[in-house]
């Protein structure tokens, strides 16, 4: 499935699909390359996975996918890179400035950030937007779903960290209708010439407006799936089960099953903020469930 060759200084490039896993680094950073354009996952924090945060299965050994040595739960954020515009799909908690030193290592500074496209309105994916009152992308325009900006913001259930942070942007903050996959109108949030084409997918349960974004350039395409799961190795070969995060735990199962059946049946490589490094793999089909394969690093 993976053709894999070592290079010289331990980069490793792997072909895979129609697109290209680059250069592995060994501070967080590993870029796929889609078409013309370079997606970086970015990871800001890593610490050791917890299956607790699952519902309770009895039928489900939870510990007898977990390898001895355990596992990552890591919190990404990604960077799109194009020839005309830099996008970031969430940012993190900005926690310790590791985002921004990463962007740095890049060579993009926070005012070369043009769009950041937010998943939903968890502080682990939007509390880097700022730091000390400010807005740190002071350039960006941030787009996220209006279910979830009318939950979250204008609605009963506010998260005034949320209010406060996005705030500070105020009028570049631009609330979409994202695509369902069950329809086929054109729902571009990104699409231009020299642009990566960009497309809104609903994810429904994680939040009310949970959203994964379709990168495509040409023939090559990525998904960015935000808290599609939380678990990896357990949640991929038993998509039926959902975390304690997940406000509507059946949507959430629903919606993983369909993400990952999209992403398998149409050979579309698949990345997740919660996904261990590197952060991006190709899903198949085994049995009730799912294998996930991830470039080694």
């Amino acid at each position: 499935m993976l053709k894999k060759k070592e290079l010289l200084g331990g980069i490793l490039l792997v072909m895979i699909c129609a697109g290209i896993w680059a250069e592995s680094m060994s501070n967080g950073i590993f870029q796929y390359l889609v078409g013309e354009y370079q997606i970086y996952t970015l990871v800001e924090s890593e610490r050791e996975g917890d299956t607790s945060i699952l519902y309770h299965n009895d039928d489900v050994d939870f510990s007898s996918f977990i390898p001895e040595t355990g596992f990552k739960h890591t919190a990404n954020a990604f960077l799109v890179k194009a020839p005309e515009m830099n996008i970031l799909i969430d940012t993190g908690t900005g926690s310790q400035g590791v985002l921004m030193e990463k962007l740095a290592t890049l060579g993009i500074a926070p005012t070369a950030i043009h769009i950041i496209l937010l998943t939903h309105l968890h502080f682990d994916h939007f509390g880097g937007l700022a730091s000390e009152g400010k807005p740190n992308f002071p350039h960006a325009k941030v787009y996220l779903a209006e279910e979830e900006y009318a939950y979250f913001v204008s609605g009963e259930s506010k998260n005034q960290s949320a209010i406060e942070i996005l705030a500070l942007y105020g009028e570049n903050v631009i609330t979409f209708k994202a695509k369902e996959f069950d329809n086929n109108q054109e729902n571009f949030l990104v699409h231009g010439e020299n642009l990566p084409q960009i497309t809104a997918i609903a994810n429904h349960g994680h939040t009310p407006g949970h959203t994964i974004y379709l990168i495509e350039n040409g023939s090559e395409k990525i998904l960015i799936a935000g808290d599609f799961l939380h678990i990896a190795p357990v949640q991929f070969p038993h998509p039926e089960i959902s975390a304690t995060y997940d406000m509507n735990p059946t949507a959430a199962a629903e919606s993983r099953r369909q993400v990952l059946d999209y992403s398998a049946k149409n050979k579309i490589p698949i990345g997740g903020m919660h996904v261990g490094f590197p952060g991006i793999g190709i899903v198949e089909v085994e049995g009730e469930g799912y294998i996930y394969t991830q470039p080694e690093n």
